[in-house]
């Protein structure tokens, strides 16, 4: 079970969310003393990995394309 302060939460909370929604269990302290319990609620159905928000984004496309990607668009685009 993963500890973490109030202080920690607050600055991480979504990362705390996403930890729970995988099936971790967070105990939060104050002044490492326990005070609650951070898990997932479990609804029915829905199965979250481990590394869920832990990867980054990664662009479909780099910039400075010069224009290309536009033409593209503009081009499959056609008459609509």
């Amino acid at each position: 079970m993963k500890q973490m302060s109030i202080q920690d939460l607050k600055a991480r909370l979504s990362g705390a969310v996403a930890a729970a929604e995988s099936g971790a269990t967070i105990l939060i302290t104050r002044h490492s003393e326990p005070v609650a319990r951070l898990g997932p609620a479990q609804p029915p159905g829905v199965h979250r990995g481990g590394r869920v928000g832990t990867g980054r984004l990664i662009p479909a496309m780099a910039r400075g394309t010069g224009g290309r990607a536009l033409a593209v668009l503009l081009e499959d685009r056609g008459s609509r």
